[in-house]
């Protein structure tokens, strides 16, 4: 769809670019990022199951990132064996490719995991045959030990089912110095894990292009006394005056987070 800056509203007919994976839509989120040149877009795709329940055959191109041509609409798959990408964001110092992963439930509170992790054009990370590299999920038949032996682990864990939905890079955005350099995710928060986890913006500080210290609370409150959200935040993004814009779809507000005095 056409879009001129600062327009409110849409009055064309969109055109259809290109299909992607469907079927069941387990997981129907979708996210787009441009390349920097503008001449390819990055779509993440996110798994039609748990951990392949519902048959294999179905996954075909789902649990990955796809790489599509603007001009032409070819695409390709860019990386795969990622249960559920959502939130892709170029890193700034390196101009690498990063996602945040919702990886998989059922197995405890404190299993497994979801993940910031840059992206590498080819590779594959684990789902559904394993998690974090090596670790086999032995519910996932047939075993595939030639699969996990392909499996990369990601970077950075950021904790069991805090469901994370969104990333932007600071990149000095006018944050203050603490916040100057790192990721902002925005947790949707867990379903099924007892006590909850996420429902929080936090920051992830970065030093040469990789992370470099412990996640720290930047925005909270979505939860009451009582564990039931008053908000859940899920895309997050800058605004031209470098404040942090927030989107929660249980609030069905977007919050946005200045400096003092701006």
């Amino acid at each position: 769809m056409p879009y001129t800056d600062g327009q409110t509203e849409i009055n064309t007919v969109p055109v259809k670019v290109t299909d992607l994976p469907a079927g069941i839509n387990h997981h129907w989120t979708k996210n787009l990022l441009a390349s920097t040149d503008g001449k390819r877009l990055y779509v993440t795709v996110g798994s039609n199951s748990n951990v392949g329940e519902n048959g294999l055959d179905i996954e075909e191109g789902r649990a990955a990132i796809w790489e599509l041509d603007i001009q032409t609409g070819e695409k390709r798959l860019y990386a795969s064996g990622l249960r559920n990408p959502n939130g892709l964001a170029w890193e700034p110092e390196t101009n690498t490719l990063w996602t945040v992963v919702n990886e998989r439930d059922e197995l405890g509170n404190d299993l497994v995991p979801d993940y910031l992790t840059s992206v590498k054009d080819g590779a594959f990370y684990g789902w559904p045959w394993s998690y974090f590299g090596a670790h086999v999920d032995s519910r996932v038949k047939p075993l595939r030990p030639d699969m996990v032996a392909k499996a990369i682990a990601p970077d950075y864990a950021l904790g069991t089912h805090v469901a994370p939905l969104g990333l932007t890079f600071s990149n000095h955005h006018s944050m203050p110095p603490a916040f100057a350099n790192g990721a902002f995710i925005g947790e949707h928060g867990s379903w099924n894990r007892n006590p909850p986890a996420g429902y929080k913006v936090v920051f992830v500080p970065f030093s040469a292009g990789k992370p470099s210290g412990m996640p720290v609370d930047f925005l909270t409150g979505f939860l009451n006394t009582k564990g039931e959200a008053l908000g859940r935040p899920v895309g997050v993004t800058f605004d031209k005056t470098g404040a942090l814009l927030v989107a929660d779809d249980v609030g069905n507000i977007v919050w946005r987070v200045s400096p003092d005095g701006t």
